[in-house]
């Protein structure tokens, strides 16, 4: 199993159109990949919330070949379509981790 999670830090401004987008357009466009099993999204909780809200996107895939076919043929137009919606406003941080134990 890979855990691929996606960590975005949110302006407090944003956060109402920015989880409607996440819902409604954002998981579905990278579920629609099949290359994942399931996602939970996550706000992250104690923080310092002064310069927005920490969420983290969870997307499990079985193997890193799943992971691999999205980065090549999924991920570039989906980083496109959210810097096109949101530029440099949310800021997001990648982390590829598999389970040790």
């Amino acid at each position: 199993m890979i855990l691929y999670n996606i960590t975005y830090l949110v302006p407090k401004e944003l956060i109402e159109n920015w989880l409607k987008w996440m819902k409604e357009e954002h998981i579905p466009g990278i579920m629609k990949s099949a290359l994942f099993e399931k996602n939970t999204l996550w706000q992250i909780m104690n923080l310092d919330e002064q310069d927005g809200l920490t969420y983290a996107l969870q997307l499990y895939a079985a193997s890193s070949v799943e992971y691999d076919e999205y980065e090549i043929q999924f991920a570039p137009a989906l980083r496109l379509k959210a810097a096109e919606q949101w530029g440099e406003q949310v800021l997001a941080f990648r982390t590829l981790m598999h389970i040790v134990q």
